[in-house]
């Protein structure tokens, strides 16, 4: 069963990957991949993007021109100005109404192809042992917790492989993180990620006694 191990092994590191990299950011590269493609959203994208562009180069002739000294041409832009900011408003929801909808779709399918499919493994692979143990190699309570749930007593469980893969893959990618930012001296993750690691003083000074 060495596939079967490699399998589990890898779809858990597939897993850590996508949780490392973040929903959001999956999310918007898929995004920005999708409004690439030639697809009604595209063209929407694009259109709007035109717009923006139109209504910023309509509001800045219009603030450049007196509404005193030349109302006439004022009102004209204005008028202008206020049908475009219109057109791209309703564009502009569209577009925010689809994105709402993408990104719940995208979330259904990360969670269809993460978590699902893993739950999906382990009930087909719950009663299939992935090797086995030395006979008498460790106690009786030992061995039932290592089969748990089903697999066959004196066997390793697919659930107690994955979470074994689980642990092992957590904890070399901390290991990882924490030499990559030792050596960077920034740090990689959360929410001072980017930042300079701020190292500890290494004693203190002792101020001098006056006789």
């Amino acid at each position: 069963m060495i596939s079967l191990l490699l399998v589990v092994f890898g779809f858990q590191l597939l897993i850590h990957l996508v949780n490392t990299v973040g929903a959001s950011t999956i999310n918007e590269l898929l995004w920005q991949i999708y409004t690439k493609l030639p697809t009604p959203q595209s063209q929407q994208a694009a259109s709007n993007l035109s717009l923006r562009g139109e209504v910023v180069k309509l509001n800045r002739e219009m603030t450049n021109t007196s509404a005193q000294d030349d109302f006439a041409k004022w009102a004209k832009l204005r008028r202008q100005h206020d049908k475009k900011k219109d057109e791209y408003d309703k564009n502009a929801a569209n577009i925010q109404s689809f994105r709402t909808n993408f990104d719940r779709a995208v979330k259904l399918l990360r969670w269809l192809g993460t978590t699902g499919a893993r739950f999906l493994l382990q009930m087909y692979f719950a009663k299939q042992p992935l090797f086995w143990l030395p006979q008498g190699w460790v106690p009786y309570q030992v061995e039932w917790l290592l089969s748990f749930p089903k697999a066959p007593l004196g066997s390793i469980s697919v659930q107690l492989w994955w979470i074994a893969c689980t642990s092992v893959i957590a904890m070399v990618s901390e290991a990882v993180v924490a030499l990559w930012t030792l050596e960077t001296g920034k740090v990689v993750m959360g929410e001072n990620k980017g930042e300079p690691v701020k190292m500890g003083s290494g004693g203190s000074k002792e101020g001098k006694k006056e006789l």
